[in-house]
């Protein structure tokens, strides 16, 4: 009998490029091709509001099985929101003002090439971390990430932040350009996977899937099948592949099923 397989994707870096919308292209692969193989989900670190200026607004919905959210903390399924919880009811509204505290300061004595607004956003379930402010241009955005690679600033900042609260049960996830996510362990994308039921494989597409990135722990996670992508052209390339292989394993079962007499 057939596989009952889901195709699970990140989308910054995997289906789009950063805080950009997907292309039409790639779009209408998913939808004409792929969700007629098998069903498709998407999981992102972002809040909703971003994932739908991303992935075409509220039509989302009807586009994938399910959304997933700020890592799977908003989650829908056929359009249906299901439970939530919230960072604050886990590590406490003190701790979590001692943090925000912490990282305003620490970034209020950050020297960069420039800062723009938006230094903290507060989501359900995380934190969203970013030095140089959300509100930097796409340009701005590319001048950030290669400074850091060079200058390890999100890497410093995460390092302080442990040593400044080694007793709360907190992961630091860098992810995109220019932040990192600070969400409590075990909320890191495999969340996500505890909605998702009925299905003989998962198989996850994600670009951040070195130790460290937001999508290490649900790439290397024994519920999912890993793909580690480097664009959303790669993850087109990747599909092809896996439908390919679907395919031929498919037509192996056919003559293999022994013949039944009338």
């Amino acid at each position: 009998m057939s596989k009952k397989v889901i195709c699970l994707f990140d989308v910054d870096g995997t289906l789009t490029d950063p805080r950009q919308p997907i292309k039409p292209n790639v779009e209408k692969f998913l939808v004409e091709k792929v969700r007629k193989e098998f069903d498709i989900a998407v999981v992102g670190g972002s809040d909703l509001v971003k994932l739908k200026e991303q992935l075409g607004g509220g039509s989302i919905f009807q586009k994938y099985k399910y959304v997933f959210a700020e890592n799977g903390l908003i989650a829908f399924k056929d359009g249906k929101q299901l439970p939530t919880e919230t960072i604050q009811s886990v590590i406490g509204e003190d701790a979590l003002q001692d943090l925000i505290n912490f990282c305003l300061k620490y970034i209020s004595e950050l020297h960069l090439p420039f800062k723009r607004g938006t230094f903290i956003e507060f989501r359900s379930g995380m934190l969203n971390v970013s030095p140089v402010g959300r509100n930097c241009s796409t340009e701005e955005r590319i001048q950030f990430y290669e400074y850091d690679i060079e200058n390890q600033i999100r890497q410093k900042f995460i390092h302080a932040l442990k040593k400044e609260f080694p007793n709360l049960a907190l992961t630091y996830s860098i992810g995109g350009q220019i932040s990192f996510d600070v969400f409590p362990i075990g909320w890191d994308k495999t969340y996500c996977l505890r909605h998702i039921q009925g299905y003989d494989e998962i198989h996850f597409f994600g670009d951040k899937t070195a130790e460290g990135g937001n999508d290490h722990e649900i790439y290397e996670s024994d519920l999912t099948v890993g793909h580690r992508v480097t664009c959303s052209e790669d993850t087109v390339n990747q599909l092809n592949v896996l439908m390919a292989l679907i395919k031929e394993n498919k037509e192996k079962e056919q003559f293999t099923v022994p013949m039944q007499c009338a």
